[in-house]
């Protein structure tokens, strides 16, 4: 048959990213609440123009409502599943007068998983999948500062496309998503924590890099790869967990090709902190008991420790004091505020404070969540406002950058 007779294949056209799938997805759920609130809220005698505005309004607003009550959703729905927060009285014994920093070290495997068996449905309903802080410049959103904060890190790497790269301490992977696909690398994330792993890579799955990310369960004190694995590796606010940097660092130092990069932001007490105030004191036993850390060290300490473990350091920094006319720090989101659609600053507003515990006690007599769901909140509520007090005192720093080379062997 002559080609014009031949029948056309038909047309095939690509899909859209899941990432952008479901960011539709969003966008179409939520006009639909928008609009559905809308007929609600409308009377009849509404003038087209007013009726106009409100339309806008609400079709603005409802894609956001429509992304938290699917998060709480989510979160619920993980929860009343979930058989892990009957750990918190143990976690918490952890931290009686009679335990001390040395004994949380010996048991630091324990501490911490625990922790992140409490923390990491709350964190990810109340913040993402980027456990991590970040200051927020002009015209950013949330979001996009903790994608450019880990960016700039990522930066530091030195990697080319189809590197190898480690996440030490990696959290559900949100940051090595976020960095397989900013540099081209491959990723191994580490976790001590299964339930992490199994979150973190069918999230992976769900937005389709799971053959570039891929979360393991291991400890990072002990790193189950041979020596020289990886091109790179990084941290973000992950080995502050460590119950020694030198020991952390090293196997870093062990798993990294020479010439390699380690980038990291640790959480670290400052020249500011006075170990002599009771204000500082109860300011880092309240970051120490709501976040899962073992001991909060100096400056001086990891930087000292990257030394100790045969870095060459290239740079060692606090970021949080970078100029920032106009944005916002690290400890904002943490700080109260009466609006809503400003989560989790929304939680810390007075009244919130007092009648979150009391909604989710009300939630485990239902049985929608376990019993210790109340007392994991209140735990990292504190933890919360001890990392904004610190922030604001200026004690504490969540990302003291630190860069290091391995010599060439």
């Amino acid at each position: 048959a002559p080609p014009s007779a031949r029948p056309r294949p038909p047309k095939v056209f690509p899909s859209a990213p899941p990432a952008m799938q479901r960011t539709l997805a969003e966008l179409g759920a939520g006009v639909v609440l928008g609009g559905a609130a809308l007929l609600v809220v409308s009377p009849s005698s509404f003038s087209l123009p007013g009726l106009a505005a409100l339309a806008v309004a609400l079709l603005v607003v409802g894609p956001v409502l429509w992304k938290g009550l699917s998060l709480t959703i989510t979160f619920l729905s993980s929860m009343s599943a979930s058989k892990k927060h009957s750990k918190i009285d143990g976690y918490n014994n952890q931290f009686d007068s009679g335990k001390s920093a040395d004994d949380r070290n010996k048991d630091y495997a324990n501490l911490v998983d625990s922790y992140y068996d409490l923390a990491t449905e709350f964190y990810e309903w109340g913040w993402g999948t980027s456990f991590h802080f970040a200051d927020k410049r002009p015209g950013e959103t949330f979001q996009q500062s903790i994608v450019r904060h880990e960016y700039y890190l990522a930066g530091r790497l030195d990697v080319q496309k189809g590197a190898t790269i480690l996440d030490c301490g990696c959290g559900i992977g949100g940051p090595a998503r976020n960095i397989a696909r900013f540099t081209g690398a491959n990723v191994k994330a580490i976790t001590l924590n299964q339930f992490q792993v199994d979150r973190g890579n069918a999230i992976s799955a769900r937005e389709g890099v799971s053959d570039r990310v891929n979360l393991i369960q291991g400890d990072f004190m002990k790193l189950p790869f041979p020596d020289a694995s990886f091109d790179a590796v990084y941290a973000i606010e992950s080995t502050c967990h460590a119950p020694d940097r030198n020991g952390v660092y090293g196997e870093i130092m062990r798993v990294l090709k020479p010439g390699g990069i380690f980038a990291c932001y640790e959480w670290c007490l400052t020249d500011k902190f006075d170990a002599k105030s009771a204000e500082h004191q109860k300011i880092k036993r309240d970051i120490e008991i709501g976040d899962g850390l073992p001991d909060l060290v100096h400056t001086s300490v990891c930087t000292g420790a990257l030394k100790d473990a045969g870095f060459t350091v290239v740079e060692a920094r606090d970021v949080t004091l970078d100029a920032n006319d106009g944005g916002e720090a690290w400890y904002v989101p943490l700080t109260a505020s009466w609006n809503p659609l400003k989560w989790p600053r929304f939680q810390f507003n007075p009244i919130m404070f007092r009648a979150m515990p009391l909604i989710l006690r009300g939630l485990e007599l239902l049985g929608v969540v376990p019993e210790g769901t109340v007392k994991t909140q209140v735990m990292l509520q504190a933890g919360g406002i001890g990392c904004a007090q610190g922030g604001i005192t200026g004690i504490f720093t969540p990302s003291w950058l630190m860069v290091g080379r391995k010599p060439q062997a």
